[in-house]
């Protein structure tokens, strides 16, 4: 396999929004390595998909210290992608990684703790044969550990050069409140936060994307199109192959209802009256509000991530359409 050479226009398609009130800036669409990226995957199918997506203007990668299957197996692979030629574009790349979630065994290899955050880096910047990440977060909130060192550990973790920025995951607006006071008085801002967001999953509206506004944090998708229910995958019920048909998905069959079902196929009438797919109108329908700095997709294949790059071509609704949208999701 010869040496990697990006496209010469990777620029000329995407959309780059900023990021909160910071100098950083993200594409509109992003890639995650939550799925598909892991020791179970093949190679040759994900760098090609990693190096679509830069081709296309696609600057941002998204891991997390556990992401496979096996925990560790997504960023040795990313790791790989950048030995293999990725690399040398590395000051044109932001790459993210988190701790916080189970990771080895024994009481330092989950949650908040200092002890657990600095040693899952350094594993991390290690499986991938980094200096630094652009951004670090902490995946989730511990109960158990004051949000002090945990926020500490984040803005120490900027000060070593180990990572530019930080960010959070998961934290309902309460946390988060909490979380940008401890990080403003250490003079490390809180750059993102990370939060599962859809047509279907719209918890952050009501506090959250407010919060973040206010303090000038940008936010991330995750999840936009809700693990595959916002894709015409499920218009007829739940096929063979799909994340809700195995047992071990994080897309459960009882979570795929009649009453879901019934809105999936109202919002793909909606989506094909507007030219698009349902899978791109429900990330145009993320990107339409300006709050949201950009959307994470997986992608399992090339074709399927190129397609989820139309959504850029319409992110504009008509009045009626969200008015037909709000109803529908009601």
């Amino acid at each position: 396999m010869e040496m990697y050479k990006a496209n010469d226009n990777r620029y000329a398609d995407m959309v780059y929004r900023r990021c909160g009130r910071s100098g950083l800036l993200l594409p509109a669409i992003s890639l995650g390595l939550w799925h598909n990226f892991g020791s179970v995957d093949v190679f040759s199918n994900f760098i090609q998909i990693a190096h679509v997506a830069f081709d296309k203007g696609i600057t941002h990668f998204d891991l997390a210290n556990n992401y496979g299957p096996v925990y560790g197996s997504a960023e040795e692979n990313f790791g790989r992608i950048l030995k293999k030629g990725l690399g040398q574009y590395r000051d044109e790349l932001v790459i993210s990684t988190k701790a916080g979630y189970d990771m080895w065994p024994g009481p330092y290899g989950n949650w908040g703790s200092r002890k657990y955050l600095m040693a899952s880096l350094d594993q991390s910047l290690k499986r991938m044969g980094l200096e630094y990440v652009d951004i670090f977060y902490s995946h989730r909130p511990d109960p158990q550990t004051p949000v002090e060192e945990t926020m500490g550990a984040l803005a120490d973790i900027v000060r070593q050069g180990k990572a530019l920025y930080v960010g959070i995951s998961n934290y309902n607006a309460e946390q988060t409140e909490k979380a940008l006071a401890v990080l403003r008085e250490h003079r490390v801002p809180c750059l993102i936060h990370q939060a599962r967001y859809s047509m279907l999953d719209r918890w952050t509206e009501p506090d959250l994307l407010p919060l973040l506004e206010q303090e000038g944090v940008g936010m991330i998708a995750f999840s936009p199109l809700a693990q595959g229910m916002l894709t015409d995958k499920y218009l007829n019920g739940i096929p063979e192959n799909s994340r809700a048909a195995k047992s071990t998905g994080h897309l459960q069959r009882e979570q795929v209802t009649e009453e879901k079902i019934s809105k999936i196929r109202q919002l793909n009438d909606l989506a094909k009256q507007r030219g698009q797919t349902l899978a791109e109108m429900a990330l145009a329908w993320l990107l339409k509000d300006g709050r949201v700095t950009s959307v994470l997709v997986g992608a399992s294949s090339v074709a399927q991530l190129t397609d989820n790059l139309k959504a850029l071509q319409n992110t504009a609704f008509l009045k009626e359409e969200l008015q037909t949208i709000e109803s529908i999701l009601q």
